[in-house]
This record gives C-alpha cells, structure tokens and sequence, in this order.
C-alpha cells in the first residue's frame, strides 16, 4: 500500500512535542501538538489546516504563536483542538496581542477553536482577524466515538488519558485507500487523468452503486467521454484496502484506565508515536511527573499489536543515553 501520509517529528525525540503528518497530494498538513516549530519552513506551516493539542502545558502550545504570526493575513484560516478549557487559552493568548489594525488586512484569517468534553460533547468559538479576534460563541456539538474531525479521506479520533490534567490521545485514519489498476483500465482501453480523482471521491464519499462515472480524455482524435456505473470501475479497475493508522500518545500516567485507552486507541495501528520519557530505573520519578518510562510505553505498543513504534517525549536528562532508552523501549515492545 502506497501511504498517503508523511510523518515528520519537528524536533526530534528530545525537543519540544510537535507532530507533522503531510498529506501528500493535497497540499495540506496537520499537526499533532505545536510545540516550538521553528524549524519548520513557512511553505510547510502554511500548510497546516488542522492542529490537535493534547495539552496546554507550555512545551506541546508555545508554537501556536509562530503559526499565527506566519499565516496571519493569508487567506486561510486553521481549525483547533484541545480538551476542556482550551477555548478560553486560545482566547486569551490572542488576547495578549495589540490588533488595532489587524482588521484592515485584505484577507479575513479564522482561528476556529473546539474543546473536547469527557463525554464527548464539544464546545467551539471563532476568532476572526476582521473582527480583531474577538472571541464569538459557536453552537455546541457532539463528538460520536470521540471522532473530532471526519471527512472522507481521513478522521481523528481522540481519548482522554490522565496527566494529572485531562490530556488527549489522538488516532487519525485514512478512511479508505483506493489504488486503480492501469493494466485494468488498459483492458477497458481507458487512459488515467482526472476523472480518476472523480472516481475515488466518489467511492470515499460512499457514493451509489449505480451513480454514473463520467471518463473524459483528449487525445490527437478529440475529446472521448464513456460512462460507467460506479459499481462496475469498483469491481474492475480499483482495490480498495483498509487505510493507514497513525496514533499519537504523550504525557500519561501509568494507570490501568490509561493503558486501557491507549491500547484501545492504538490497537493494531500502522505507526504509534508514543512518549517514553524516562528510563525505568527512575520509575519514582516517572510517577511523580505523570509520565511513561520506556519499558512502560513499550509494553503498551506490544499490547496494543501496532506495526511500528516511534518513542519520543525523551527527557533531557538522558540527552547521553538515548540508546538505552531506545532499547530499553524496544526490548518490551518486541517482548525480549
């Protein structure tokens, strides 16, 4: 299966939390947590339709104002998550800033920014630069399944883990990957071109079975139309094969309900980033902080059965025994 998704750990295993997966083709991006993005390019910032925060404790947050500053005055506008409470943090971060002729900028940019509930109801707000980022109340929702983001090529999905402050997991999943067979559509003598996109929105989107493709080309003859009932370029031409699953976890206890939500969370994903702070010799002090040690967060990849596992979230502390860390990690996940 040819992945639709690139992974990018902004800051490495050490720095500050801030995943970016690239969905390649789109021309967009999302990030899991926004920790210092420094680094990352403008081009690739610029990208970023979506941010899933799991906290706001300073080192997985402090990168919003970098996005903001970069995107402001672009017409664009980016979606926020967070758990409870974080509309009001939102708020008051854009809060802190002078906007006394932000409103004359020729594109309106639009934080829309929705908290997460336990119970999976969710509350949103809208802060446009137009109206100098003044906060304005949106309707109240619900999250089924805690599915925070749904759309036909992709979803997210989170869970609540506990790091002494409610703290979210998130799953995104390709919905369904379509590969088209050429040499099929050399037997239907059909060339490729964008009515292929056509048909695989068509299929994502759950379209009919009998909904008409319309197969449009040009060649040295003209222009050439045939058309198809869904169904039939289904069974002849495309594979469709369960997505990829990319699962994200960082700053939880070790807890029986955290374990319990991340291997629930993760279970049988494709890549698993998890957190593996600290090394299990300093379990007290693991505990103390909320965190994982490597063994622990191994465990929980091999109870969860995922393909591949990234640890990351390391502290500082062991900035010169990484690889213990690594294999520390690795000796649980693969049950050594």
């Amino acid at each position: 299966m040819r992945p639709i998704f690139a992974t990018e750990l902004v800051n490495g295993v050490f720095g500050d939390p801030a995943l970016l997966i690239d969905l390649k083709f789109v021309r967009r991006a999302v990030l899991f947590d926004i920790g210092d993005v420094g680094r990352l390019p403008t081009r690739k910032l610029l990208r970023v339709s979506d941010v899933f925060i799991s906290h706001a404790h300073m080192d997985h947050f402090a990168g919003f104002d970098r996005l903001l500053r970069v995107c402001l005055g672009r017409a664009k506008g980016v979606r926020l998550y967070g758990p409870p409470h974080f509309i009001d943090r939102v708020e008051h971060k854009l809060a802190s800033y002078t906007w006394n002729v932000v409103q004359n900028y020729a594109a309106d940019f639009t934080v829309t920014t929705h908290e997460l509930q336990p119970d999976g109801c969710t509350r949103s707000a809208r802060f446009c630069s137009r109206s100098r980022f003044v906060r304005e109340s949106m309707a109240d929702g619900f999250a089924h399944d805690m599915i925070l983001l749904a759309e036909p090529e992709l979803r997210v999905r989170a869970a609540f883990l506990d790091h002494e402050t409610p703290c979210l997991a998130f799953l995104l999943e390709e919905s369904t990957h379509v590969n088209v067979w050429k040499s099929k559509l050399a037997e239907l003598s059909l060339p490729t071109g964008p009515w292929l996109q056509e048909l695989k929105a068509a299929v994502l989107a759950g379209a009919p079975d009998d909904t008409p493709i319309r197969a449009t080309w040009r060649d040295r003859h003209g222009a050439h139309e045939r058309v198809f009932p869904l169904q039939e370029l289904k069974a002849r031409v495309l594979k469709l094969v369960p997505g990829q699953k990319i699962c994200y976890v960082t700053d939880a206890a070790y807890t029986e309900v955290n374990a319990e939500r991340i291997t629930a969370l993760a279970g049988r994903a494709d890549l698993l980033f998890i957190e593996a702070a600290f090394l299990h010799e300093d379990l007290e002090r693991a505990r103390d902080r909320f965190h994982l040690t490597a063994r622990q967060a191994g465990e929980l990849a091999r109870a969860a059965k995922v393909s591949f596992a990234l640890p990351f979230h390391f502290s500082p502390r062991y900035l010169d025994r990484e690889l213990e860390l690594r294999a520390e990690f690795e000796a649980a996940f693969r049950g050594a």
